[in-house]
């Protein structure tokens, strides 16, 4: 972590990969933020509470909450907070809800601090109003296996290769219906 100054812009980076965190951290400190790293929601919060980062990268899918409740938060402490929601299970409706509850960009992992940085940037429109019931974490998992499995042309061997899973286990998840 660095030491925070007055004219150093603040961020809040939370994911659960510590190899990633460290590396993105800093890669972010080269580039001029005073960074405060997390593993997870539930240590992020106390942090965004005490201190409200003006910029924050957020990993969705991680132990615990998911990383849109942070991001709710985050965008109810201080709306004017820029946030970049990164994620490994990339879809269309989790990327609206993301933006619909603040985030500034939506980007697919790996992604790196050149695109993070240039992601601040970005103006998103939240015209739409929310979801009462927004995705899950499963059903985010759910998609990103059909659409792995789309791309194998349906071929579940290959798909299980691709996704580093046993095949056994992607049948059982291809089976059931995310709630």
């Amino acid at each position: 972590m660095s030491q925070i100054s007055n004219d150093t812009p603040t961020l809040l980076l939370v994911d659960d990969d510590a190899t990633f965190r460290s590396v993105l951290a800093k890669a972010l400190e080269k580039r001029g933020f005073s960074v405060t790293t997390a593993d997870s929601v539930e240590t992020a919060l106390p942090l965004a509470q005490a201190n409200p980062p003006e910029f924050a990268v957020i990993d969705l899918k991680m132990h615990g909450a998911s990383g849109l409740v942070l991001l709710q938060t985050l965008h109810e402490l201080d709306p004017a907070t820029r946030i970049v929601m990164l994620t490994g299970y990339a879809s269309i409706a989790t990327a609206v809800e993301a933006i619909k509850l603040g985030a500034t960009q939506y980007l697919s992992k790996p992604a790196n601090a050149d695109e993070i940085v240039a992601a601040f940037g970005h103006n998103a429109s939240a015209d739409v109003p929310l979801d009462s019931q927004p995705v899950t974490v499963d059903r985010l998992e759910w998609e990103h296996i059909n659409r792995v499995l789309h791309e194998q042309k349906g071929n579940v061997s290959n798909t299980a290769r691709v996704l580093n899973m046993h095949r056994r286990t992607l049948q059982r998840k291809l089976a059931k219906r995310p709630t």
